[in-house]
């Protein structure tokens, strides 16, 4: 199969030619005034070949021209107000030659100037200004779009007499679209007739946006070759993208053929920087049109141009009001203090309303958060991984995402448009919108797909189409095309968001700081407690000690000096236990798997031992290991089940029981049941704060430290800790731990 070359149009040298349609001439000089650049028609016009002109100074066309004229000093001008006085710059200066007046247009380019030499007259009459005038009042009048445009396309038709005159609208994707025209009557509509943006190239559209006209005076006609005496340089050397005689690629010129059109004539519209589209008017026969025509239509494109920018402004501002609400409203809930998330998607307005689309997500720190009609989590993923890889800019829209991204082509219904906006490139942080399918019929002037010729060398190219009947198409898999006000408010909400973000970790960062403060005020009270409230302590046992041991001592004495010391104990276990809870919090984990059957067995010894009086019956089960910090994990573990054991103390047959299980791939829980008094349910609340028992405890010894230390260690290892019991009826105490592998930071 032969090699098809698809570039053919794209790559066609449409600014550098080297030749010029065969109506006017061509002279090149450059900022000596030296002629370095002819057409070799110039002998047409002055009886004189390009040859005898080439190498001389600008000065010399006076002897071509008629008396009177003086051409050099109109280009001396130019060339010295160049880029100072931009008037002089691309208008038509009239000079006779041989009783024959021409039009001499001059405009620059990086090196040269062109001096482009065509005549001043046209097959074309009438008041040209009185035309003008009477067009652009009917063109004002018009308030709806489409009569606008059917206005315009009429009046440029008075003004030209082109056979047919179209407003040709071009689409995001490039192709174009007839949405107006004015005709002879014997001529077939085009109106809604659709064509390939191959048709007109990106760089010639990129070339329509600098030549606000062109005109092809005749497509049969040869065009004249450039010609220069500059060494190393062609004719093709030479730029000729400000040209008004530039010549026309012969791709273009036999697709004109193929359509019947000898001549053709058009007038870029543009919105702000972007093109809109173009008047685009054929003629069947030959038509030249001179420059003050042709500045006559262009200013008409204009006023349409300005009337198409300022409708597209205002249609774009009535949707940036109802969006900027739904942005406001976003604001005020991102300054409320919930989190970032919950203020776009949970509330009544969301992300979905923010522009017109089918549903809208969040990715914000490695979670999505989805409202509306979208894919599900596992496309999102591959999309955002294919957003980060694939595109640099921090907006990008598209109505055929499967187009671009192959994953997409099963969930077109809901997702063949896209809108992504990146809020931070570090974290990989998107909005996202999608829209729906939208199937629409297109009918085009022939089959959108060039057809194929091969060359004598065995390359395929495609070439102009021969047929331009009407060729229906379903397009499918394209969403409703987004719209500037559509990625402005986006980009408004993201500064929003941006700023949101940045305040709340301001707010953190604060917040640390003072967290650092507490903890230094924490060191202190804890030096405080243990050296100020330790040492009178210390004092107090050493004296009543002292006593005891020198003094015979009554019973009754005896008893209340045993009672201090008892005391002092307490208070000095007491401040050892409220020491150890403020620790707690600044303590850095050390996380390895714990051998829970060990821990336990051996906690089992230590308790029998200290309540060896009470009895008790202490059941070790299933015991799967844990993740965590071993020293945190045994202080959990004799807190809860030390109270166990006192707690069903007084019981008939005392009994604790140690039970662990594996309840997912992320928890491991364990319980620690016993059949002592139980807690009443209005205490459940509370006793895991700090100093704080239950009522019916009373009767036993307690400081109320140790479950809010095991709800401190607990909390540190992200898990969590609850009770379940009546009052009489025993207790159940349940930690959850997260199964972490041993080598995840937990800090």
């Amino acid at each position: 199969m032969s090699q098809v070359d698809l570039t053919n149009c794209e790559n066609e040298p449409i600014r550098i030619p080297g030749r010029v349609q065969s109506h006017g001439f061509l002279i090149a000089i450059d900022k000596k005034l030296q002629i370095c650049f002819c057409s070799e028609n110039v002998e047409a016009f002055l009886g004189i070949t390009a040859n005898v002109l080439l190498g001389k100074n600008a000065e010399s066309l006076d002897d071509f021209v008629d008396e009177g004229e003086q051409l050099s000093e109109i280009v001396k001008q130019v060339v010295q107000f160049n880029n100072r006085d931009i008037s002089k710059i691309g208008n038509a200066y009239r000079i006779l030659v041989k009783g024959t007046p021409l039009n001499v247009i001059i405009n620059p380019t990086e090196e040269y100037f062109l001096l482009e030499f065509e005549p001043e007259l046209s097959n074309l009459e009438g008041d040209l200004q009185q035309m003008v005038g009477r067009s652009l009042s009917e063109i004002l009048g018009d308030k709806q779009l489409d009569k606008l445009l059917s206005n315009t396309a009429e009046q440029v038709k008075q003004i030209i007499h082109y056979d047919r005159v179209m407003v040709y609208k071009f689409h995001d994707d490039g192709h174009g679209e007839v949405v107006a025209e004015a005709k002879n009557n014997d001529l077939g509509s085009w109106m809604g007739l659709h064509y390939p943006a191959s048709d007109i190239p990106k760089q010639a559209r990129d070339l329509y946006k600098q030549n606000l006209v062109r005109l092809i005076a005749d497509v049969h006609a040869e065009p004249a070759a450039i010609l220069t005496n500059v060494d190393g340089k062609t004719g093709i050397s030479l730029d000729l993208t400000p040209s008004a005689l530039r010549a026309v690629s012969p791709i273009h010129i036999q697709y004109l053929k193929n359509m019947g059109v000898a001549s053709s004539f058009s007038v870029s519209i543009l919105d702000q920087d972007k093109l809109w589209g173009l008047i685009a008017c054929h003629n069947y026969s030959p038509r030249f049109i001179n420059f003050n025509q042709r500045e006559s239509a262009k200013l008409v494109g204009q006023v349409l141009s300005s009337a198409i920018s300022f409708r597209q402004q205002e249609e774009d501002q009535h949707r940036m009001q109802r969006s900027r609400a739904v942005v406001e409203q976003l604001t005020r809930n991102l300054l409320r203090n919930v989190p970032v998330e919950d203020a776009l998607i949970k509330q009544d307005a969301t992300l979905a309303e923010v522009v017109n689309c089918s549903g809208a997500a969040l990715f914000y720190e490695n979670q999505f958060y989805t409202v509306g009609s979208i894919p599900d989590n596992a496309f999102l993923e591959k999309l955002i991984v294919w957003l980060d890889e694939r595109v640099e800019a921090n907006i990008y829209t598209t109505n055929n995402l499967s187009g671009q991204f192959e994953e997409a082509k099963d969930y077109v219904k809901n997702a063949s448009g896209l809108l992504a906006c990146r809020l931070s490139r570090e974290m990989d942080e998107y909005m996202l919108w999608f829209r729906p399918e939208v199937i629409t019929t297109v009918t085009w002037a022939g089959n959108p797909d060039k057809p194929v010729e091969v060359d004598s060398k065995g390359m395929s190219h495609i070439s102009p189409r021969n047929s331009f009947e009407a060729w229906t198409q379903d397009v499918k898999n394209t969403s409703e095309s987004w719209r500037k006000s559509d990625v402005d408010t986006v980009l408004l909400l993201r500064d929003e968001v941006n700023f949101s973000v940045n305040r709340k970790a301001t707010e953190l960062r604060m917040l640390n700081e003072k967290l650092r403060e507490a903890y230094a005020e924490l060191d202190t009270f804890s030096y405080t407690i243990s050296h100020d409230l330790k040492n009178p302590l210390t004092a107090i046992k050493s004296y009543s000690q002292l006593i005891s041991s020198r003094f015979e001592l009554e019973p009754q004495m005896k008893s209340m000096m045993d009672r201090i010391e008892g005391n002092v104990f307490k208070m000095q276990e007491m401040i050892d236990e409220v020491l150890n809870y403020s620790r707690i919090g600044q303590a850095k984990l050390k996380v390895k798997a714990i051998n829970m059957q060990k821990l336990l067995d051996e906690l089992r010894r230590d308790l029998l031992v200290a309540h060896r009086t009470t009895n008790v019956q202490l059941k070790i089960e299933n015991t799967p290991e844990i993740h965590g910090d071993e020293t945190m994990v045994l202080q959990v573990f004799s807190n809860l089940v030390g109270n166990a054991v006192k707690y069903s103390g007084k019981a008939e047959q005392p009994t604790v029981t140690v039970n662990g299980e594996v309840l997912n791939e992320h928890t491991v829980q364990y319980s620690i049941a016993d059949n002592g008094i139980g807690i009443d349910k209005a205490d459940q609340e509370q006793i895991f704060e700090l100093f704080s028992r239950s009522r019916n405890a009373n009767s036993f010894e307690g400081s109320g430290v140790g479950l809010a230390i095991v709800k401190r260690i607990i909390e540190k290892h992200h898990g969590r800790v609850w009770v379940d019991s009546e009052a009489g009826k025993g207790a159940t105490f349940h930690v959850a731990f997260r199964r972490y592998p041993a080598t995840d930071n937990m800090n």
